[in-house]
């Protein structure tokens, strides 16, 4: 049986595509994706940098290819950077859909990325995506996708869903959840005059115990003249009977620290970036930035930069008739020694004839 046909003259052998189920709600971290980006992306700042670190680099990667296709790829739309937004798209969500603009006379104009979770595959009878509905609110727009479509998906593989690709947020979620939880703990013992709470002894020589009117009183006092930030190391006036005990942080409290760094370890695994360059502690995996840089472009920025821009020059074709488009990489600087290192080899080939070395290098005759 024919699982997979060829993308002309598909026909209906082929089972519906099936969607993947995201799970209840587990280890008390959110499992949608608004949440998960206001608990990742709007509240961590490790996630956030590491987003932007891989992003920015992929929206700063020199562009080469057909004049035509690196123009739309290149141009603002709307202000928008579309490669850093598409980037950002693909690591939050693991979807990215670029919406081509036309213009008077029918061809493309700007490529404009549309919000993710606004948008749903609709497939045709055989299961392939025919359409993609598009909705803002009450209202919404049907965009096609045939030879010359009007949205280009791009997607991350998802092992469990075959319309919609899977982004990092769900892997990050435990390690933001424990990270976000670490800063309010901190924050929590700020607010405590910046030291572990104490406990006040009430050791009458008579044996009798305070009142509810005693007791609200001295809580309210407490409340109001020792906790907060504001009020550490003020001085504390006893009455008689009274002792203040203090309360040493036990070994599972001292270890928060520890622990806090090794979420913010994990949520940069999470994203492909290197631990070193987020400038986080205790993390000697690279000799020096250099290498660690070199590491992102290599594993996370060109990577996705290739995925990026082979869809976006694959939706194009029908648009330009021939698009293509790829990453220069001779004017990238962080792989400037690995350009060099090729060179010297080509060059001290002496079997290789001129133009065997040149189409070696990459360059034209």
């Amino acid at each position: 049986m024919k699982l997979f046909g060829k993308r002309a003259g598909r026909d209906l052998s082929r089972p519906a595509l099936s969607r993947g189920v995201t799970g209840a709600a587990a280890g008390g971290w959110p499992q949608s994706y608004e949440a998960q980006l206001r608990e990742a992306y709007l509240g961590n700042p490790v996630a956030q940098r590491a987003v932007k670190l891989v992003a920015e680099a992929v929206a700063g990667a020199p562009v080469e290819g057909t004049p035509a296709a690196v123009a739309l790829v290149v141009a603002r739309s709307g202000g928008q950077a579309l490669m850093e937004t598409v980037a950002s798209h693909l690591l939050l969500h693991g979807n990215a859909y670029i919406q081509v603009l036309r213009d008077a006379g029918g061809g493309a104009a700007e490529l404009f990325a549309l919000r993710p979770e606004r948008v749903a595959a609709e497939p045709d009878a055989s299961g392939w995506p025919a359409a993609y509905r598009y909705r803002v609110g009450q209202r919404s727009v049907c965009l096609e996708a045939g030879p010359r479509p009007e949205v280009i998906h791009l997607k991350r593989f998802h092992p469990l869903d075959d319309h919609y690709g899977l982004g990092c947020l769900s892997a990050a979620a435990g390690a933001v959840a424990i990270h976000n939880a670490a800063t309010r703990w901190n924050k929590s013992l700020l607010d405590n005059a910046a030291r572990p709470s104490g406990a006040l002894v009430y050791e009458p020589g008579d044996g009798a115990a305070l009142s509810p009117d005693q007791f609200k009183r001295l809580k309210a006092e407490m409340d109001a003249g020792f906790a907060g930030a504001a009020n550490a190391g003020r001085p504390m006036l006893l009455e008689g009977g009274l002792r203040w005990q203090a309360l040493s942080l036990s070994p599972a409290d001292m270890d928060f620290v520890g622990l806090k760094a090794a979420a913010a370890r994990e949520v940069a695994l999470a994203f492909g970036v290197p631990p070193m360059l987020l400038g986080l502690p205790g993390d000697a995996t690279y000799a020096n930035y250099r290498e660690a840089n070199r590491a992102l472009w290599r594993l996370a920025v060109l990577p996705l930069a290739d995925t990026i821009l082979t869809g976006i020059a694959q939706g194009l074709a029908g648009w330009l008739g021939e698009a293509t488009l790829r990453v220069d990489l001779d004017r990238v600087p962080a792989m400037a020694e690995d350009r060099e290192r090729l060179w010297s080899m080509v060059s001290a080939a002496d079997f290789l004839t001129p133009e065997e070395k040149r189409e070696r290098l990459g360059i034209g005759a």
